[in-house]
């Protein structure tokens, strides 16, 4: 019967030394997980894989972004319609929003940054 008591509470005693989920240990992604999770993330949301990160940067709300996607395959491949979306993460890398901030062609330089050069 004294076994019994034993197995009880030790079954007791190894349920209070359990680490629980909810504890705030969690570790935050670096950036190269934030990256993988913003380039999937909006893809689910928009149906266009992401190509590149053209900006990336740690702000006081989480994460933001620069991503170019493609929005139009045209042949040949310089004539396809590319977008910059801007995205923002928390902390955690979840996506809290983003927004099409540019649509041009692939082929195309852009203005706003090879005309000081």
């Amino acid at each position: 019967m004294s076994n019994t008591k034993n197995t009880e509470e030790s079954q007791d005693s190894q349920e209070t030394h359990k680490p629980t989920e909810s504890s705030g240990s969690a570790k935050r992604p670096g950036p190269m997980e934030v990256l993988r999770q913003a380039r999937g993330q909006l893809a689910e949301l928009t149906g266009m894989e992401a190509e590149s990160v053209s900006s990336f940067e740690r702000t006081e709300e989480g994460w933001a972004l620069e991503v170019e996607v493609l929005e139009l395959e045209r042949v040949p491949d310089t004539m396809s319609l590319m977008a910059s979306y801007q995205v923002e993460l928390d902390q955690d890398g979840q996506l809290t929003g983003y927004r099409r901030v540019r649509r041009y062609e692939r082929g195309r330089a852009d203005a706003r940054r090879s005309g000081g050069h």
